[in-house]
C-alpha cells in the first residue's frame, strides 16, 4: 500500500523517514557518507508534492537499501529549504559523502525518478511500470492483444504521458482493426526529431494497415503479377496486400523483388515499404534479420 504524503513512512529497514531541522545532520549529512540519501522537500498544500511522494517512495523501496529517503515538511522546517535555496516545491536533492550532488524540481514520472536514482546509486532492477511494459510488449509480439491491451492501459493510468506505452497501445489498436483509434492516440505524442523504436513501429503499423485497406483482393493481384512480372505497380499492391493480411514473409519477399528489379523505381517505393515492415516487426524479429540480410545482398551486389 502506498504511503500518503505527510504520514510516517518508515519501513522495517528505516529507508523512508520524516526529517527535521534537529535530525538533518544525522539523517542526511552523516547517513549520506554510507548510502545515497534523497531529501524530498514538500508541503501539505502542494499538489505536485502529492503526485511525487508515492512515486519516489516506490522507487526507494524498489532499490532495496541502495538509497534512503528523508521527507522534509518545509512549513514545519523552513530553515532547511532556505539553506538549500529552494525556490519551489517539490524539490528533491541527492546527498552523497555529506553534501548535495544533484537534484530536481517538480513532479516527475516514476521512470524519470528511477533514472535519477540509478545515476548515483547504480541499477535498481525493473520498476512495476517497466515490468508491465515488458510483459505487454511480449504479449503484443505473441499476438495476445488482450494481455497487451491491459498492460499498456495500466501503464498509462500510472504515467499518462508514457510515450512508448502509447505507441505500443496504438499497435494493439491496429491489430484489433481500430486504426482510427491508433491514429488518434499517436497524435497525442509530441513531435520529436528522433523517434523511439516503439513510435516508429506504431507509425509503420498504421501506414501498413491503411495500405492494406486500400489494396485489392489477393488472388487477382497475384494473378496480375504472374501474368506480367515486370508490372511493379501490381507487385507493390500485391506486396502491400500480403503484409496487410499478416503474411510478412511473402510480402517482404515481394518488396525485395521490386528492389532487385529496379531499386530506384517510384522513388524507391519497394525499399520504403520494406523499411516500414522492418520497423513494425522490430530489430529482434528473426524475419527482420533475414530480410535485412537479403536487402544488403541486393544493394551491395
Amino acid at each position: 500500500m502506498e504511503t500518503l504524503i505527510g504520514e510516517s513512512a518508515g519501513t522495517a529497514d528505516n529507508l523512508i523517514t520524516d526529517g527535521s531541522t534537529q535530525t538533518f545532520m544525522q539523517d542526511v549529512v552523516e547517513a549520506s557518507k554510507d548510502t545515497l540519501v534523497l531529501v524530498d522537500l514538500w508541503a501539505p498544500w502542494c499538489g505536485p508534492c502529492k503526485q511525487l511522494g508515492p512515486l519516489i517512495e516506490k522507487v526507494v523501496k524498489d532499490a532495496k537499501g541502495a538509497v534512503r529517503l528523508v521527507k522534509i515538511d518545509i512549513d514545519q522546517h523552513p530553515q532547511i529549504a532556505q539553506s538549500l535555496q529552494v525556490q519551489s516545491i517539490p524539490a528533491v536533492f541527492a546527498f552523497k559523502d555529506g553534501r548535495p550532488i544533484d537534484g530536481f524540481m517538480g513532479a516527475l514520472p516514476e521512470s524519470k525518478i528511477k533514472e535519477f536514482v540509478e545515476r548515483h546509486a547504480g541499477p535498481i532492477g525493473p520498476s512495476p511500470v517497466e515490468e508491465a511494459y515488458q510483459s505487454g510488449s511480449e504479449a503484443l509480439e505473441a499476438g495476445n492483444t488482450e494481455v497487451a491491451l491491459a498492460a499498456f492501459a495500466k501503464i498509462l493510468e500510472i504515467e499518462p504521458e508514457h510515450t512508448d506505452a502509447k505507441a505500443q497501445l496504438a499497435r494493439v489498436y491496429v491489430k484489433l482493426g481500430e486504426v482510427e483509434a491508433a491514429k488518434s492516440l499517436m497524435e497525442t505524442i509530441p513531435e520529436s526529431p528522433k523517434k523511439s523504436p516503439a513510435v516508429s513501429a506504431a507509425l509503420a503499423a498504421i501506414s501498413i494497415a491503411e495500405n492494406a485497406a486500400n489494396a485489392g483482393e489477393l488472388e487477382p493481384l497475384r494473378a496480375k503479377v504472374e501474368e506480367n512480372p515486370d508490372d511493379l505497380d501490381a507487385r507493390l499492391e500485391y506486396a502491400k496486400a500480403l503484409v496487410g493480411n499478416g503474411d510478412y514473409e511473402t510480402g517482404g519477399g515481394e518488396f525485395l523483388e521490386i528492389i532487385r528489379r529496379d531499386r530506384d523505381w517510384n522513388e524507391a517505393a519497394g525499399r520504403q515499404e520494406l523499411l516500414k515492415l522492418l520497423e513494425m516487426m522490430g530489430p529482434t524479429n528473426p524475419l527482420t534479420k533475414s530480410l535485412r540480410r537479403q536487402l544488403s545482398s541486393i544493394l551491395f551486389s
